[in-house]
């Protein structure tokens, strides 16, 4: 399966990652431009409402749990916003709780994925979501 996975071409998908973890950032960042995206990062979700509009990323990370603006009230403005409303967003959160995953999709999340998920699960993450609008460009 790992080999397979690997066989899954992401690069030159532009991903955002927005994580008040400086940490979860740097880790997640890394792994992605290592498998050849474009990676910008934010720490909160008022500097991601910038950040989105400037990049427009293919994919959104987004941790739920912040200060001042959490993960969902981001979610709901990236939904809510012209630029950014079709831009797949993916959850980011310490636990699979159902409630997490019920509240993310009530708020417009596309995916949600326990934190730091693995090579395998990102890369096809990111390829299940961002296939469609990379396949219009070619």
């Amino acid at each position: 399966m790992s080999e397979q996975q690997d066989e899954i071409d992401i690069s030159g998908v532009k991903i955002a990652i927005v994580d008040d973890a400086k940490t979860i950032r740097m880790m997640m960042s890394h792994t992605l431009k290592g498998m050849g995206c474009e990676v910008e990062c934010a720490e909160d979700g008022y500097k991601a409402l910038g950040m989105l509009r400037r990049f427009k990323p293919d994919l959104v990370f987004l941790d739920i749990t912040m200060p001042e603006l959490d993960g969902y009230q981001t979610c709901t403005l990236i939904r809510n916003a012209e630029d950014t409303r079709n831009t797949p967003v993916v959850m980011l959160s310490s636990s699979d709780g159902i409630f997490d995953i019920a509240k993310g999709q009530a708020r417009g999340a596309t995916a949600h994925v326990t934190k730091i998920p693995p090579d395998a699960v990102l890369r096809q993450l990111i390829y299940t979501h961002t296939k469609k609008s990379k396949a219009a460009l070619a």
